[in-house]
């Protein structure tokens, strides 16, 4: 291979790489097993196991209304990586998952996967869906 030929593939393999790594994708999100069209459903994405259910500022997340006892968001501009999502119906509108004395939740919620855990919430790992293309996911609410 001349040199010209090697810094040309070099050339071109390196703007497929800057290109696969500014590639980004997006998620859509189908709920279904609402009960009714009341309040709306709150969804949050993570991308690791460190940040996953964790609520703070940097959470990317979204309400959306509910029609015909089910709800759709997308997540636009991911990269290709692991995502995890937790959700919940928040019936009476008020923003936010109301819990029983002991913390269980009172409200519908679900997890990606529809993960459940034996005790509390699912682990990101059994929560976590892979994305390296646009994708469609559907979650029943419990």
């Amino acid at each position: 291979m001349n040199k010209i030929s090697l810094f040309t593939s070099i050339i071109i393999f390196s703007l497929q790489t800057i290109k696969a790594q500014n590639e980004t994708f997006t998620l859509t999100v189908e709920v279904f097993g609402l009960k009714n069209n009341t309040g709306k459903v709150f969804l949050a994405i993570f991308d690791n196991e460190e940040t996953f259910l964790k609520t703070n500022k940097e959470v990317n997340g979204r309400s959306v209304i509910i029609e015909n006892n089910k709800a759709m968001a997308q997540f636009k501009g991911l990269k290709k990586g692991e995502y995890a999502l937790s959700l919940f119906h928040d019936k009476n509108n008020n923003n936010k998952l109301d819990k029983n004395l002991i913390g269980i939740p009172k409200e519908p919620y679900a997890f990606s996967n529809n993960a459940t855990g034996l005790i509390g919430p699912p682990s990101f790992k059994d929560s976590k869906i892979s994305l390296n293309a646009d994708k469609t996911i559907a979650i029943k609410l419990n």
